[in-house]
């Protein structure tokens, strides 16, 4: 069994196997979950896939986010691009900004090039109601158009959850980092708040583009092939299940 013991070696293996998800999944042997050993994961003393996960992004040779079955994962740049294209065909967005959230937030990350989640909530309607009417210190970011839409009760539809979720699912946007609150001893605390960007911000338009000779149909097909070679022991129902 393969065994991960630090962030280079969480890596080195999203790089020799393309596609990692974060947590079982139903495939045996294929996630950090299973690879990682358990005294790792809640650890007051070491490091574990927790605190991995930034300094493997800021690498910047895979893609990380809720990529397979809408749970987190990595996946190599090697196979990125085949993924979004296949994925960007499948999960399309609308182009009017006002006629769904899912354009709002794609919008709202790409003017600002990256955003915590914290800062695109606020910008985007998902604040919680206060008792105090404090004054939001994003508001100077948000334009009257956005405003309006954010009054108006249709557009309060869906949680932030879901629609970051499909976001990720159809790559348009992924994990950048995350970020910690620090105490009086520069010592981080608490679950890193993740800064979502753009593929194209985060690793380059020319990065993203190596599969958009082919069809969505075709990059599907070359995913299908390459995952059936990497995980015999997967049906082919979860397959395209990983696949999206």
């Amino acid at each position: 069994m393969i065994q991960i013991n630090s962030d280079r070696e969480l890596e080195k293996q999203v790089m020799k196997m393309g596609f990692l998800p974060f947590f079982k999944n139903g495939i045996p042997e294929f996630s950090v979950e299973e690879f990682t050993p358990a005294n790792l994961w809640f650890s007051d003393e070491d490091e574990g896939p927790w605190e991995w996960k930034g300094p493997v992004l800021r690498n910047g040779n895979c893609a990380y986010g809720k990529l397979f079955q809408k749970k987190a994962g990595f996946v190599s740049m090697e196979w990125f691009p085949e993924l979004v294209n296949y994925r960007r065909a499948r999960y399309g967005l609308k182009e009017d900004p006002l006629e769904n959230m899912e354009r709002l937030i794609y919008d709202t990350v790409v003017e600002h090039e990256s955003l915590l989640s914290k800062e695109i909530k606020a910008l985007c309607g998902f604040r919680k109601k206060q008792v105090k009417r404090n004054a939001n210190p994003f508001d100077s970011w948000v334009s009257p158009e956005v405003k309006a839409l954010l009054t108006d009760d249709k557009s309060k539809k869906e949680g932030f959850e879901t629609v970051i979720t499909r976001l990720q699912m159809g790559t348009w946007l992924i994990v950048a980092d995350f970020e910690y609150l620090y105490n009086k001893h520069g010592d981080p605390y608490g679950w890193g708040i993740a800064r979502y960007t753009t593929p194209e911000a985060l690793f380059g338009k020319d990065r993203i583009q190596v599969g958009c000779h082919r069809s969505p149909e075709e990059s599907k097909q070359r995913l299908t092939e390459y995952l059936t070679q990497l995980l015999p022991q997967a049906t082919d129902a979860q397959i395209l299940n990983m696949i999206g």
